[in-house]
């Protein structure tokens, strides 16, 4: 009989599953032991604690948003293409990476002070690629020259946010569809 060896990586994966579904409250670490057919004491040999597992999920989370909008600003040297490419990658990590993607948007606020300035900071940071593309997009033309960059920012992660509560792939629109038409949108927001 062959059996599998949970690893800290597997407790992680199965922590964000719990977390996006059930909310970092709503989760137990008995919850979590279930889910990964281990008692607790096994599931301590893991991780220190409940807070440390929604650390490391939140931390995932930030990492593959910051990923995306460094490849987005490596695609293109145009302001609306990078904005484009900013939008699908978001698109992207809401779709492909949802649980980790869930709790950094929703849960980062369950984490004590210092954790959630750190988690607030990555989030800051990555608002900032949108505002920096936009008021880019407002100096050479591309955009309205009186477009809030920080106002617009807002907005279009508010609407791409709220993406994952609502698509579904059986739905009128495909990923691209999507993109196209968030993209679309916005754009013609901007102008």
């Amino acid at each position: 009989m062959v059996t599998t060896r949970n690893t800290r990586e597997d407790v992680i994966t199965a922590a964000g599953r719990l977390f996006a579904s059930k909310g970092y409250h709503g989760t137990s670490m008995r919850d979590l032991g279930r889910e990964l057919g281990l008692r607790g004491s096994s599931l301590y040999s893991h991780v220190t604690s409940k807070e440390d597992l929604l650390v490391a999920v939140v931390e995932q989370g930030a990492g593959h948003f910051e990923a995306s909008a460094e490849a987005a600003l490596g695609s293109s040297d145009t302001p609306i293409e990078q904005l484009r490419a900013l939008i699908a990658g978001h698109v992207e990590v809401l779709l492909d990476r949802s649980d980790a993607a869930k709790t950094f948007l929703y849960e980062a606020e369950s984490l004590d002070d210092d954790r959630r300035s750190l988690i607030i900071g990555a989030r800051d940071r990555y608002e900032q690629v949108f505002r920096d593309v936009l008021a880019a997009g407002a100096r050479d033309g591309t955009f309205s020259a009186d477009l809030h960059p920080k106002m617009a920012a807002i907005f279009i992660l508010s609407i791409l946010n709220a993406v994952e509560r609502w698509y579904t792939s059986d739905g009128p629109l495909d990923r691209n569809g999507l993109e196209q038409e968030i993209a679309r949108f916005v754009e013609k927001s901007l102008v």
